[in-house]
């Protein structure tokens, strides 16, 4: 399993959605999404700013996380980036592997 930040920016037809229905019922949509790939919703947050929702969730491949995003873009509702989120094991096993690289001009 691989986890994953998801931030969505509402759309004008998403906001109207969301003032409808409410939040709980647009978390339990998310959390029912995650669920049918085979995953885990590990947080949904609303925010200020730049950014209308924050997710976090558990996902068991890159497919299943693409899927998502693809299925909230098409939406119309809102649009998402996606971030693969690594844990401190992840990068120390990353900084363990020898790599053979010269820079530009080396």
């Amino acid at each position: 399993m691989g986890t994953y930040l998801f931030q969505a920016i509402y759309t004008p037809e998403g906001a109207k959605g969301l003032t409808r229905d409410g939040g709980s019922k647009r978390r339990a949509s998310v959390d029912s999404a995650i669920k049918g790939l085979g995953g885990k919703l590990e947080c949904f947050y609303y925010a200020f700013g730049d950014v209308d929702a924050i997710v976090i969730a558990e996902l068991p491949d890159h497919e299943s996380a693409t899927a998502l995003a693809l299925a909230i873009n098409q939406s119309g509702g809102a649009s998402v980036k996606t971030t693969v989120l690594m844990t401190v094991n992840d990068v120390d096993k990353a900084a363990k592997k020898a790599v053979k690289y010269t820079p530009p001009g080396g």
